[in-house]
Formats: C-alpha cells, structure tokens, sequence
C-alpha cells in the first residue's frame, strides 16, 4: 500500500538531488529482471529502499532521505513493476520470491548486512525479510506500518476507511455491480484480470485513486489517478498480493514471528492521522518488538512525501549515521 511519489511539500528536509552510480538490471529467475541503482557513497554505510505497494517502483526523491557523503543507497523496482521486466505480471511473483531477490542483489553487490528501510508495503516486506534473514539487518527503519492482517484489507477495502471518506469510497464501489460488493478485493481482481486491456486499465485507475484519494492528510479527495500503465501494473500487483494475503503461511505471521528480530533495533514513523495503515498495527509492533522506537507523527497521515514523515525519517538516518 503506498501512493504514487510526490515530494514537493517534502523538499526542505531533503538531501540534494543525485544520480546513481550505477544501474543495472538483474536476472533473478523465473524470466523476471529487476532493476537496481545505486547511489551516495560506494564505500558507505549500505541502506536498501523497498518501496510500496506492491507494484509502487522507485522514483529519484527516495534517493534523498540519506546523506550521499555516509550512505551507499540501494533502490529496486520489484518484480512485476517501475522499471523490472517483464511488466504487470504476476507470475511468479510472490513475497517470497521478493524476499530472494532482495537477498540476490545483496549478496550481487558484495554486502554482508545492510540497513532496510522501507515503508507501507515496504515495511511489511522489510519485516518479513528481517524475520528471514535476520543476521543480514543491521537495522530497520519503517514507516506506515502494515502487517498485511485481513483486519487490515477490511478496514481499507470493507468499508472503514470509506465511513472517513464516503463519496470517494462512492467512487471505487459504484463500478461493482450491487451484488459483488461484499468482497471488492475480489470483485476487482475479476476485472484487473479480464484479459481486456481498456477493463484493466480503468478499473486499475480506480484502484490506485481510491488508495491515492486517502494517502495524505492534506487531501480534498479528489481522483488522482496516475497514468494508465503504472495505475494498471500498480493495481493488479496489489490486488494479487492482497488476495492471497501476502503469500503468508497464516494470518497475524508477522507479528507471531517478531522474536526473531528482538536483536534488530528499529525505528518505526507513523502518521497519526494515517487512513491507509492506522496507528494501531505500529503501536502493536512496538509493543511486542522492544527493540525499537515508536515515533507517531502528529499531522500526518501515510504519504512518504508528508513533511512530518519526511522531517522524521531523514531526522532517523542522520542519527543512525553517527552510531
């Protein structure tokens, strides 16, 4: 779960803009390549990027919440999405196999462990990897938690998310036929999944505006639908992802599992007002991982782009950089 990128209220607390040092594209199996940039210091302290989703990419401001001078900046595009091939597929295409290309490009680049920061769907595949591998994570830096829990999917597509926001929750559902809108997870993925190019896409923007409409605590509501493609590629790679709720082996696995990272310590940001990912599943992390640090934004809500969470993230990796 994640918005598209949009930095411009963000930009004060951010690093300059920079460029990759290098860019390639990795074969990871399966037919998949994935795209891999690296940025800031070749000898720095590494910090992997996972963004949200699933199906959000990478775009050039994540590069900008860590200092070039101390950290070597890893981003990819996961599989199926940005600038990976091939594009919108979900084939083969599961958190696990997530989990392996993350440890493929770790172990490409020469790195024993990293920093994984990541947020929203990003976070939720920064803790399954941590849970993993977790003598690989050196640190986690999280923000708008999501522990991919069906209580979560129905806040956000059951209708409590909606009691917030009813003429844009009007939107997304009155594209379902009246007797289908008791599983809108499933009623779209009919569509997304259809075989007919003009469905997907317009009911792949309706996706992605729902989901859009919600990201920032500044938001009027109004339809920001994206692009038709990355609208397309973003929303089937969810809606695949959610209906088999995340590839885990049971529901509540992340937080079952959080022992196995109570060595790691962690920061977790979160926006109070947060419609997409609630407070509450990061104030339940940071209750059973006391190795970690809550920091509940006051006015914000879940875009990365907030200054609120950007003053807090960036605020983060400066003091880990002088750890």
């Amino acid at each position: 779960m994640d918005k598209f990128p949009d930095q411009k209220h963000a930009v004060q607390y951010l690093y300059p803009p920079i460029e990759p040092f290098d860019q390639r594209m990795l074969s990871v199996g399966q037919g998949h390549r994935v795209y891999v940039e690296q940025c800031g210091n070749p000898d720095g302290l590494p910090v992997v990027v996972l963004h949200g989703g699933p199906g959000g990419g990478c775009s050039p401001s994540m590069r900008r919440y860590f200092d070039p001078q101390i950290y070597r900046i890893i981003l990819f595009d996961q599989r199926g999405c940005g600038r990976s091939r091939p594009h919108a597929t979900v084939a083969d295409n599961t958190t696990w196999h997530l989990v392996a290309d993350i440890e493929l490009i770790r172990s490409t680049l020469g790195i024993g462990d990293w920093i994984v920061f990541g947020g929203s769907w990003g976070a939720t595949l920064a803790l399954i990897y941590a849970e993993t591998h977790p003598d690989r994570v050196r640190h986690l830096v999280l923000r708008g938690v999501f522990l991919m829990t069906q209580a979560e999917l129905d806040w956000f597509y059951g209708g409590g998310a909606g009691r917030f926001w009813p003429e844009v929750w009007a939107r997304f559902v009155g594209l379902v036929p009246e007797e289908e809108r008791s599983d809108l997870v499933k009623a779209y993925h009919k569509r997304l999944f259809c075989g007919d190019l003009a469905t997907e896409q317009r009911f792949g923007r309706a996706w992605a505006a729902w989901e859009n409409a919600l990201a920032s605590i500044h938001s009027s509501g109004g339809s920001h639908e994206g692009p038709s493609e990355y609208a397309r590629a973003f929303s089937r790679l969810e809606n695949h992802y959610f209906t088999h709720g995340g590839f885990l082996e049971f529901d509540g696995q992340i937080l079952a599992h959080v022992d196995r990272i109570a060595h790691i310590p962690g920061i977790i940001v979160q926006g109070r007002y947060d419609m997409i990912c609630p407070p509450s599943s990061a104030y339940a992390l940071s209750e059973k991982w006391g190795n970690c640090e809550l920091r509940m934004v006051r006015h914000a809500g879940h875009a990365l782009s907030e200054p609120g969470i950007s003053a807090e993230l960036v605020r983060a990796m400066d003091r880990i950089a002088k750890l």
